[in-house]
């Protein structure tokens, strides 16, 4: 686990990567730095099949065909994602035993602190979603959001309009329903992203994105 410490903390929040890049990706060290820099000190590890991936390359890396390291491992099953979103919760209360803690995370990493705060493996004080995976792309009938009213935490769903796992007009009346909160991003994606017709900028939507983040799990602490 690695922490981004903010100077003088408001707030702790362990925050759990996507399916596709672990911890280290240039995204989630931004996030997690802009987090730090807004006086929540932010907590972030690896699910187990990154870490087995990191492992490989790092005594060589298995080839395939053509030369180059294989394609990323796929995530393990939900069982054992949730239980590495259990330890990690439980190694930030050991480092932090008397604040009150925040979970979330990017796509799936946010969906798994879903989980266990659902059937409370674990009490956070609020839920951050960047990103939440409402459904897959072009699978709008399979929607993942079944364990949410379960949730007692606050939530908060930071959201690109044309998110192709689940976009404002599927995720407003969602949150409406949850009583959750919701930040949406005008034209943004699955990551947050604006193309470059976007009338604000990327850096700008990622600030805006990173001050309602912390302002909603510094008001939960």
């Amino acid at each position: 686990m690695k922490t981004h410490a903010a100077a003088d903390p408001r707030g702790i929040f362990v925050f759990a990567h996507g399916a596709g890049a672990g911890s280290s990706h240039p995204w989630m060290v931004r996030f997690a730095a802009g987090l730090a820099a807004r006086a929540v000190t932010t907590l972030t590890f690896d699910f187990d099949y990154i870490t087995r991936g990191n492992l490989t390359r790092a005594v060589g890396g298995r080839q395939q065909r053509g030369g180059g390291l294989r394609p990323r491992q796929m995530p393990d099953k939900t069982e054992a994602l949730e239980a590495r979103w259990v330890a990690a919760f439980a190694e930030a209360r050991k480092k932090h035993p008397k604040k009150r803690i925040a979970i979330g995370g990017k796509s799936m990493g946010g969906r798994m602190a879903s989980h266990v705060a659902a059937s409370g493996m674990v009490d956070p004080s609020c839920i951050v979603f960047f990103g939440y995976p409402l459904h897959p792309p072009s699978k709008p009938e399979s929607r993942r959001d079944e364990h949410l009213p379960r949730i007692k935490a606050p939530m908060l769903f930071v959201q690109g309009a044309r998110d192709t796992f689940g976009g404002e007009d599927e995720i407003v009346p969602l949150a409406q329903k949850l009583r959750a909160q919701v930040h949406i991003v005008p034209l943004g994606d699955h990551s947050l992203v604006v193309p470059k017709r976007s009338p604000v900028s990327q850096e700008d939507v990622y600030s805006e994105a990173l001050d309602a983040a912390a302002e909603f799990i510094t008001r939960a602490r």
